[in-house]
Formats: C-alpha cells, structure tokens, sequence
C-alpha cells in the first residue's frame, strides 16, 4: 500500500499508533489489526475499514445540460434501505434534498445551479446510516439571462 500508507512516528510515544491511508480504494475494504509491543506487554486493537463509492456519469466536471447520474455504493453487507441526496446541506432556498430506494440520482439537464456540495446518504436495514460528500463541478455559462454585451466604438469587451 505504499506510499498512500503512513504512521504519524512523534506521537507513537504518547500512545497513539493511528494508521493513515490516504486515497482510499475500494480494495482497501477489510479488517486492520494494530499491535504494538512495549517492553513485555502487547497491545492491540482491531478495525473494519468499509468504503462509500459516488460515482459521476460522464465524470467530474459535468458539462451544463448534459445528463448526469450519480451513484452511491458501500462495502456494507446489510440491505440497502434507502439513499437521500442532499445539495447544500446548509437550511434555506438552495438546500435540496432527494430519496430513493436505489442509489442512483439523474439530472437530466444539470444547470449551475446544481453545482457544489452534494452528499450521499445510505440507510441500510441494520440501521447503519453512511454518508460522503463530494463537490461537483458544472461547466456552462454562469452570466446574466440576456448575453447581449454592448461596448463603445474603440474600447475593449469581454
């Protein structure tokens, strides 16, 4: 796994024997299991490392008024109960929020406005709930309704 795996050496002294991976990948899902001797005792502890996929179609960035579905996976072994999507999760007119029994969301003409934080939520029937956030990106015109541009004789226009 390296180099996406590192031990934070100056705080092994105070205890912690944290591990870091950084990307994860699917294939990193599984069961971890730290030990670590001082002296005559060892100690250790396990962890479950499960992964929450979101995946674009067609990829980040999204080109404004074309189709995009985006879809929400984990490595949960529970039944899938329910997936929300949220947009802006802040409260107020630009929060948006969508539920569904699949994990699936289609925009069928993305606009700018659909731009920014989006975050995935899954429910399962275990009664875990699992979420990840990621920002989307809209490529597209983000002007005034009427593009009319007038400029003098003479001078420059953007």
């Amino acid at each position: 796994m390296k180099p996406r795996v590192s031990l934070q050496d100056s705080t092994l002294r105070s205890g912690n024997f944290s591990l870091r991976i950084d990307p994860i990948r699917s294939e990193d899902v599984g069961l971890y299991e730290a030990r670590v001797k001082y002296k005559a005792e060892v100690h250790s502890c396990h962890v479950e490392l499960g992964v929450i996929t979101v995946t674009l179609s067609p990829p980040n960035p999204v080109i404004e008024n074309e189709q995009l579905l985006m879809s929400c996976n984990s490595s949960h072994r529970a039944s899938l109960v329910e997936t929300c999507w949220f947009h802006n999760e802040h409260p107020g007119p630009t929060s948006r929020t969508f539920c569904s029994l699949s994990g699936a969301l289609s925009i069928l003409h993305p606009a700018m406005s659909d731009a920014g934080s989006w975050s995935c939520q899954l429910r399962y029937s275990d009664e875990e709930i699992i979420s990840a956030t990621f920002n989307l990106q809209i490529l597209g015109f983000d002007g005034p309704a009427n593009p009319v541009v007038y400029a003098a004789a003479g001078s420059a226009a953007d």
